[in-house]
């Protein structure tokens, strides 16, 4: 690595300058200009983070700011001096003089425009801290004034503002036609135009397909060959043959509901092992589908199953959490708030044309990550079925409002209930003339797949009539991985009866690295799947190992799935805003970065959907920090250069 040289303040009698310790120990760390490459915390253990590195590479990425917060007697003269270098910024990216690249003029904009929003009065009070007041006892030697400590990773946070609001934020630095100004092929004609663009078009593919070999699906041969020796080796254990495997009601019936299957099936960490005996214990719901089991890899060092594992092995911090509000766990786990958009019972409503219908509260297996972990009690349990006095009263609810013509069916998965219950609620619905849609809410295609018979296909499609009435399916694939020929064959047989197929991904750690969604897009696709909502995670405490920061998902949808043709990236990225409804996060009216917390933490303020029609107040939301998230990624094995520009998105 090479050092870089510094820029600190120039000394003067009147202003303050970087103590002299602090340049010391600069000197003499080893950094690049890119902190991507910096010998930050990353495989270090906290208490090695030398911090006062961090705080003098945040002076040196833009000494005038320095000099702003330095010299400033008190925080609203820091406040109206940062305003005035904010205009001044801006004015001069529109002067013929500047010569940065038009793009990174565009990331100057945008970095101008989040730092005054950080340093907005109004957002101070809504979110109850201040950055700005931390920036300033930093520099004007008040650290001991601090109300909290500051971290690494809101020092980041700002280092990176900093050098976006001076056009140095990096993103184009390696890319030698930005310097020229524009890439060779624009200035070419004909043929020689078009075979040097090709060499650009070709390096971008060869990169994606390089990533994609990182992500096996399970539709690949030597997958396949595993799986068979997985499958093999659980009937043994259950003593079932292979007509039991092609019945769904086998698999149900030896739903894996304690520990020492899995115990006995598969390697599994001392922290995974510990987590499912305590969830057992403490009655936490948890189960896990025999096929699904044989997705997993017996061998831990084989490593291409860790979504899976994770969907249904829960985390150590999420049992803990879980036993602490188990009593209460309807108020504390309800992050959408259903309690308060329950008009009636088994009745959910947030949009005024769709309705949602929960009459079976629980599933084939328990999904961690589950939205409504708060109200399924057990996997399999036999009272989940609503009553059918309950499941009339709330078909019969829909008639007095006559809006509602698209119901989505969830739960719980209304395919773990009986044809017969299934068809009787399809036709009460389809005897109502409003309704145009029922859409099925159901994940059986990736856990349950042998669900899928002739029979079940043959009672649902006769319910789809278009254009009066149409019928579809909406599931949940996580990864490339739970792709296999079983499924694809049940999707199969949807498709071939006429009904459509959407997915809904929820972007977690463990589907968020580069161009790991986009495999899982195009996976879909071969086998009929439309890619339909990528769902930002929730903001559930007790999943919070899961989560992802705003920003990685919109840079995946810019800077990956903008890669793919169109039609492989049908679905929208969302935030689900709590009692209100989606927000889609590529639309940059629907939200706003206003506060950056100690703990490096951003707080996005979500406006929401009924926006210009009706005054419904925002929600502010605190996301999980860059910083934490890319020190995970790093111990995944990740070169977190890759994501350098995660930063910038706001």
């Amino acid at each position: 690595m090479t050092s870089v040289t510094k820029n600190t303040p120039e000394k003067k009698k009147s202003k303050k300058t970087v103590p002299e310790s602090a340049k010391l120990k600069w000197v003499n760390t080893k950094l690049l200009d890119d902190v991507f490459t910096d010998e930050v915390s990353l495989f270090k253990p906290k208490f090695d983070i030398d911090y006062e590195v961090y705080v003098q590479r945040l002076w040196d990425c833009n000494p005038e700011i320095y000099q702003i917060l330095a010299n400033s007697s008190d925080l609203e003269k820091a406040r109206d001096s940062l305003y005035d270098y904010l205009e001044r910024s801006e004015r001069k990216i529109f002067s013929v003089q500047n010569d940065l690249h038009i793009l990174e003029k565009s990331t100057v904009r945008e970095s101008i425009r989040v730092f005054r929003s950080i340093i907005g009065p109004i957002n101070e009070y809504r979110t109850e801290f201040s950055a700005l007041d931390s920036l300033w006892k930093l520099a004007s030697s008040r650290r001991e004034e601090l109300s909290c400590k500051i971290s690494v990773g809101f020092i980041l946070e700002f280092i990176n503002l900093f050098r976006g609001v001076t056009g140095k934020s990096n993103i184009y630095i390696e890319d030698a036609q930005v310097k020229k100004g524009f890439p060779e092929f624009l200035k070419m004609k004909g043929r020689e135009a078009a075979d040097k663009r090709m060499e650009i078009l070709d390096d971008l593919g060869s990169s994606m397909l390089k990533y994609f070999k990182k992500y096996p699906s399970g539709l690949d041969d030597e997958v396949i060959n595993w799986r068979a020796e997985n499958r093999s080796k659980i009937l043994r254990y259950f003593n079932g043959t292979q007509d039991d495997w092609n019945d769904y009601l086998w698999h149900l019936k030896n739903v894996i509901k304690s520990p020492q299957p899995l115990f006995d099936l598969i390697e599994m960490t001392s922290e995974q092992k510990s987590a499912v005996e305590a969830a057992v214990k403490n009655k936490i719901a948890f189960g896990i589908t025999p096929y699904y089991l044989s997705l997993m890899d017996t061998k831990l060092s084989i490593g291409y199953d860790h979504a899976i594992r994770a969907q249904v092995i829960p985390p150590k911090e999420y049992v803990d959490k879980m036993i602490e509000h188990l009593h209460e766990r309807d108020v504390s786990f309800d992050f959408m708030g259903e309690h308060e958009t329950s008009p009636i019972d088994l009745v959910t409503r947030r949009y005024p044309l769709i309705s949602i219908l929960k009459p079976f509260n629980t599933c084939a297996q328990i999904c961690v990550y589950c939205q409504r972990n708060w109200e399924i009690e057990r996997v399999l349990d036999p009272k989940a079925m609503a009553s059918m006095d309950k499941i009339i009263n709330a078909l019969n609810w829909l008639d007095s409002h006559k809006s509602i013509g698209d119901v989505l069916i969830t739960g719980g998965d209304p395919l773990v209930m009986k044809n017969s219950q299934l068809e009787k609620i399809l036709e009460i619905l389809a005897s109502k003339k409003q309704i145009y849609r029922i859409r099925i809410g159901t994940r059986t295609p990736v856990v349950l797949p042998m669900r899928f018979s002739e029979e079940l296909i043959s009672m649902i499609s006769k319910f789809h009539n278009p254009p009066k009435l149409e019928i579809t399916f909406v599931t949940h694939f996580e990864h490339s991985y739970e792709i296999t020929p079983e499924s694809m064959h049940a999707i199969g047989k949807i498709r071939n009866a006429g009904l459509s197929v959407y997915n809904q991904q929820v972007y977690t750690v463990e589907n968020s690295r580069r161009f790991e969604t986009v495999k899982l897009r195009r996976d879909l696709k071969s086998i009929g799947v439309d890619p339909y909502y990528t769902f930002n995670m929730k903001g559930k405490e007790e999943t919070k190992r899961y989560m992802v920061p705003i920003a990685r998902i919109l840079q995946e949808r810019k800077e990956e799935a903008r890669l793919l043709p169109g039609l492989d990236r049908t679905d929208e990225p969302v935030f689900n805003v709590p009692k209100l409804g989606k927000n889609h996060l590529r639309a940059g009216q629907d939200h706003r970065l206003v506060m950056i917390l100690p703990d490096g933490s951003r707080v996005y303020e979500f406006h929401p959907w009924e926006k210009n029609i009706t005054p419904i107040p925002p929600y502010n939301y605190v996301d999980v920090p860059i910083f934490d998230y890319l020190e995970e990624l790093a111990a995944r094995g990740e070169n977190i250069r890759d994501y350098r520009t995660i930063w910038f998105y706001y």
